[in-house]
């Protein structure tokens, strides 16, 4: 099987992108999986600090290596935003095939610095890690805000983009180009594609697109044909989750088997999933 650096290579040369999508349980894993395999693309699992807390870090990497070795399938699990050197450190020893070390609410120096450490250890290693950083403000939480946050119209400069990824060696660059984490209640962010462009001209290496729920989808092929490789989806899954399974429980109040509970919410959110691969890998 080929590596998840190929398969990110093999992105680039079709114009297209993979997905990435996060997990803090079996059925998300299981809905995302069988939207992949439906379509024959590869897909990436992420999990934040938070997700892998809850989840176990052991734990989540035996099940997509399970799915992995089982079915021959191009399956990658990332650790997704983690701020610390020790909690990347703990993904790379673990055998996570990526890693993101998120620095963007540090000082440009201190960045640099913390993500350069990352790099240096995924390469000590001998593994093909690949290692992804930010620049610029994306926001955060996997909330449903009420408006598009302040702020969120900084973009990350080209000089400064350029700048970053020589001082660190980064394997792929996660920029601010307008999107922002979570779902936004008034008005959609838009992505700045021409900056896209701009950007990976300058820097050369793949670049990521966090904060895509709640994105147009113009927003996306814009951004992937500028070049975009991967595609952060969160906030959009859990929202189906959770109202697929408060309608299944409104619906059946004496249902207490949660395999009959929580199937409405592998189907929702296997659905989602299914609509953005199609999109990112131009399959409509």
């Amino acid at each position: 099987m080929k590596t998840l650096r190929e398969y990110v290579k093999e992105a680039e040369e079709k114009g297209v992108a993979i997905g990435h999508f996060n997990i803090s349980n079996l059925e998300a894993l299981h809905a995302i999986f069988n939207a992949a395999k439906k379509l024959n693309v590869p897909v990436i699992i992420g999990l934040s600090e938070g997700e892998e807390k809850f989840m176990g870090i052991a734990e989540a990497y035996a099940l997509i290596h399970a799915i992995k070795e089982k079915e021959d399938y191009p399956i990658f699990l990332n650790a997704d935003h983690h701020s610390s050197f020790d909690s990347v450190k703990k993904c790379i020893d673990m055998g996570f095939d990526s890693v993101i070390i998120d620095g963007a609410k540090l000082s440009f120096e201190e960045n640099v610095k913390i993500t350069k450490q990352c790099v240096d250890y995924a390469r000590s290693t001998g593994r093909d890690v690949l290692v992804e950083a930010e620049l610029g403000y994306i926001g955060s939480g996997s909330d449903i805000k009420d408006a598009i946050p302040e702020g969120a119209g900084v973009l990350t400069k080209v000089e400064d983009a350029k700048k970053f990824i020589d001082m660190t060696g980064i394997d792929m660059f996660a920029p601010s180009v307008g999107s922002i984490h979570g779902l936004i209640k008034t008005g959609k962010p838009h992505i700045d594609a021409v900056r896209v462009a701009e950007i990976k001209k300058a820097v050369g290496i793949p670049l990521v697109l966090h904060g895509g729920s709640g994105l147009r989808d113009e927003d996306f092929t814009n951004a992937i044909k500028a070049g975009i490789s991967i595609v952060h989806i969160n906030s959009e899954i859990r929202l189906a989750y959770k109202e697929a399974v408060e309608k299944f429980i409104e619906a059946n109040e004496n249902e207490i088997v949660p395999a009959k509970i929580l199937q409405p919410a592998v189907d929702a959110i296997e659905k989602i999933v299914e609509a953005r691969l199609k999109l990112f890998n131009n399959l409509n």
